[in-house]
This record gives structure tokens, sequence and C-alpha cells, in this order.
């Protein structure tokens, strides 16, 4: 068997998590996108329900993302009416990111939808199993992050 017959998108984690990515994320456009949500902006939603009213860069960091990133994802949710800018009182040069009364209003119903994508991407599987893919997951999620790091900021070499 040559190299190329044994790597096929079947047999490579990357293909097959981005496919699996790609499915959650159209599954879950069709749950939200009618209550004027779309996928993008769902995890700043959910970071901002764990705790309102953090800066853009705080943001940025829970949710992994770069800043022009967020800069045009926040301009959308602030368009859409999800979230407000407001002056930071302890630092006027920075901005707090809060939750509309329209975005605490449809919590229930995107975690609803969440619930219902996850629970449709499980079906069949036990609640061991899932626990297990859960932290299977989690830890190629950490092994790549460590990774990552240590390649974004290589030791200083005398």
């Amino acid at each position: 068997m040559s190299a190329e017959e044994a790597f096929s998108p079947q047999s490579s984690l990357g293909y097959q998590v981005n496919h699996l990515a790609r499915l959650l994320a159209a599954a879950l456009r069709e749950r939200i996108e009618p209550l004027g949500v779309v996928p993008g902006q769902f995890a700043q939603l959910l970071v901002l329900y764990e705790q309102d009213g953090l800066t853009q860069g705080e943001l940025c960091a829970r949710v992994h993302v770069e800043q022009p990133t967020m800069a045009n994802t926040l301009a959308r949710m602030q368009r859409d009416g999800l979230i407000d800018r407001v002056p930071d009182p302890h630092d006027k040069r920075r901005s707090l990111v809060m939750l509309t009364a329209r975005a605490r209003a449809l919590r229930g119903d995107l975690v609803a939808a969440a619930r219902a994508v996850n629970a449709t991407a499980t079906r069949g599987l036990g609640t061991a199993e899932a626990t297990v893919l859960m932290s299977t997951i989690n830890a190629a999620i950490t092994n790549l992050s460590s990774d990552t790091d240590h390649l974004a900021h290589p030791p200083d070499h005398p």
C-alpha cells in the first residue's frame, strides 16, 4: 500500500473533524437562523451568557478567534440587535460588549437548539461513549493548543 492510499479522507482526523464541524454548523444554522442568529455568533453569545460585559480582546481569547474576525462578528451582532458596546467605566479607551434584552430572551431557544443538534450528532451513543468522545476531542484540542502555543512562542535561543 502506498503512502497516498494509506491516508484517505476517511482515515484523516483533520478531514473527519472538519466535516463534522461543517455538519454541526449547518444543523445549528437551520435551527437558529429563524431566531436571527448565525453559527458564527453562537460562541460569542455562549461566552457572554456566562459573563456579560467582556472586552473585545477578552472575547477573542475565550472564543479563540483573531481580532479582525471578532470585530466583524461584533459589528454584525450589534447591527442585529444582539449586543451593545458601552464605555468601560474603569478605562474609557475600552468598550464592554453587553448582551441586549433581545439576546438574553433568546438564550433558552438557542441552548435548546444546540442541545438538539448535539443529541442528533450523538444519537445511538450511550452516555459513556458520548463522554469518551468529548474527552477525546478535548484531549486533541489540548494537544494541538499546546503545540500551537509552542510554535507561536518559541523559546529564545542564545
